[in-house]
């Protein structure tokens, strides 16, 4: 993000903070990177920084004396120390007059994505007598808010992702078809192929899961580790990616497909569950954003899950409904979470999320996911959403 210190401020106000610390150490913290305009590496940083805005007034900067510039871009003044005796006397100096900041911190590591800042430093700082909260609303408006720029970028990336999900089951289709085997990891080196036609970049491969492996929500082909996808059995196809330009973010899809012309009842039964829970969830975002209700990241998820639960599939959904979408394709915005952590950070508009229930068992696994995009008053799916298995005949 481009750092703007009126933004920033008129958000503490609203969140009745005295201001926010943003603390790194070696990389420690990616998301103080970010905001403080260090992500790119051309700064080396390998001694601790602290950069404090206040809620009023101009910021202040601590950092090391042999790393004395590398704050130097952002409004406000630098304190330099060297030694722990300098340190500790510039953080009293530097945090004196406040009673309640902000930092990458998350109560019980509730949120692993938030919880950057050390439990050292965490109590550093309280022994100031200043009360540490966490940053993870504030992250969200400067890390995960979304602009137009951004949202046309992840259609283009969603409509390509499609395009290459329907080249891979047409691949799958044709070598059915012609009665030449084809494999798990054939098919991932096509779609990598068809991301660089594309101009779309992923941090991995996507995945390419027959039968047993769609039961393995992590599963991933590789040359020493793959199969042959034989008939009658189940694909699942999850692939992820955005533009090759600054400021793109991501798109993040998962289809299945069964190779024979009709789709067994327990599998065609299982999808339908996890189908009508993913739309649920959908309602209950457009229904809060049409009505300006607040919503939290677990009450989604509570929503999906309670409906694969009454299925009879609840011990089968192994993993959250969702997850922040943005340059990376984990974003430090809300999950859909009251499962693996219990999520309470807030939908705020221009954000965006998956929605991705599954269910999975020894033998076969099926996945949906969605990309839904948040604004002020409704919510948008942004691409197809698979209603049935997809017969591959």
């Amino acid at each position: 993000m481009a750092f703007d210190l009126t933004a920033v401020q008129q958000a503490l106000r609203k969140h009745r903070l005295d201001g926010w610390l943003l603390y790194d150490f070696h990389g420690s913290n990616p998301i103080a990177r970010r905001i403080a305009g260090l992500n790119d590496g051309a700064k080396l940083t390998t001694r601790r920084w602290y950069y404090l805005i206040p809620v009023e007034g101009v910021p202040g900067a601590l950092v090391h004396a042999i790393e004395r510039d590398r704050l130097e871009h952002l409004p406000g003044d630098t304190v330099r120390y060297a030694s722990h005796g300098d340190l500790d006397a510039g953080l009293r100096t530097l945090m004196a007059g406040c009673g309640t900041v902000a930092m990458e911190y998350s109560p019980g590591c509730a949120i692993p994505y938030v919880s950057r800042v050390d439990a050292g430093t965490i109590d550093t700082v309280r022994a100031l007598g200043i009360d540490v909260r966490s940053s993870g609303d504030l992250v969200q408006l400067f890390e995960a808010v979304w602009d137009d720029v951004a949202l046309a970028s992840h259609k283009t990336a969603s409509s390509a992702l499609h395009d290459i999900k329907d080249q891979a089951f047409a691949m799958v289709t044709d070598r059915m078809r012609s009665g030449h085997p084809v494999t798990e990891f054939e098919v991932q080196g096509a779609m990598a192929g068809w991301f660089g036609d594309a101009g779309l970049v992923s941090d991995s491969r996507p995945v390419v899961a027959a039968q047993e492996n769609a039961g393995d929500p992590h599963y991933l082909p590789t040359a020493q580790q793959h199969r042959v996808i034989a008939g009658e059995e189940l694909l699942l196809l999850d692939l992820w990616g955005k533009l090759n330009v600054p400021g793109a973010v991501y798109a993040d899809i998962t289809w299945m497909g069964y190779t024979g012309p009709t789709v067994p009842t327990r599998y065609a039964d299982a999808f339908s569950v996890i189908r009508d829970g993913r739309d649920a969830a959908v309602t209950c975002v457009r229904e809060a954003a049409e009505t300006g209700r607040p919503l939290r990241g677990w009450e989604v998820d509570r929503v999906a899950r309670d409906h694969i639960d009454g299925a009879g599939y609840g011990d089968q959904f192994l993993h959250r409904t969702g997850h922040s979408l943005g340059e990376e394709v984990h974003g430090n915005g809300v999950h859909l979470d009251d499962f693996e952590t219990h999520d309470d950070r807030r939908l705020l508009p221009g954000t965006a999320v998956t929605i991705e229930p599954g269910i999975y068992f020894e033998d076969f696994g099926v996945r949906t996911e969605i990309n839904l995009h948040v604004s002020e008053h409704s919510a948008t799916v942004t691409g197809p959403r698979q209603t049935e298995i997809r017969p591959l005949v």
